[in-house]
């Protein structure tokens, strides 16, 4: 399942629908303003929170958090001791490790766990300005996860550059 993205959406304080390829509201991204740190979350089309994006403060490293249910469900760090600048990994609280690679700052990249596809992000597919895909390879996998993942590398790449 490919869902539609706008790249706008890290405006804090902005609210935004995110589509599914036939074009219906799958998630909606609020970005929450007053907050002292970044803070996103992604709701379902009911409007219940499903993950929430923080930018993680008093790291050594840059890095965010992607919580459920308050309580945390992920972190995303650039990989330290990577020869490549655009790679990232994503630890799950169970230990679970992802991989991100590719040319992130051109949305072109890939969300794998242990050499499988998860996911794939690329603007190619698209002539809609600003936007690109979330393309969700297996069925069973978390889409709102690997979106919050994907937000969170393109936020990390762009405070990088």
């Amino acid at each position: 399942m490919k869902y539609l993205v706008r790249d706008k959406i890290f405006a804090i304080g902005d609210d935004y629908w995110i589509e599914d390829e036939n074009g219906r509201h799958a998630f909606l991204v609020d970005g929450k303003a007053l907050r002292l740190r970044d803070t996103l979350e992604l709701k379902d089309t009911d409007g219940r929170v499903l993950v929430t994006l923080r930018e993680k403060l008093l790291s050594l490293r840059d890095a965010m958090t992607v919580e459920r249910d308050e309580r945390p469900l992920a972190t995303v760090r650039r990989k330290r001791l990577s020869l490549l600048r655009n790679h990232y990994r994503v630890t799950l609280v169970d230990g679970t490790e992802l991989d991100v690679s590719g040319r992130i700052l051109d949305r072109e990249f890939a969300v794998e766990y242990d050499g499988e596809l998860l996911a794939h992000i690329s603007r190619r597919w698209l002539r809609v300005r600003d936007t690109y895909a979330v393309d969700v390879v297996r069925e069973d996998a978390d889409a709102a996860l690997l979106i919050a993942v994907a937000v969170c590398v393109i936020r990390m790449a762009e405070r990088e550059g």
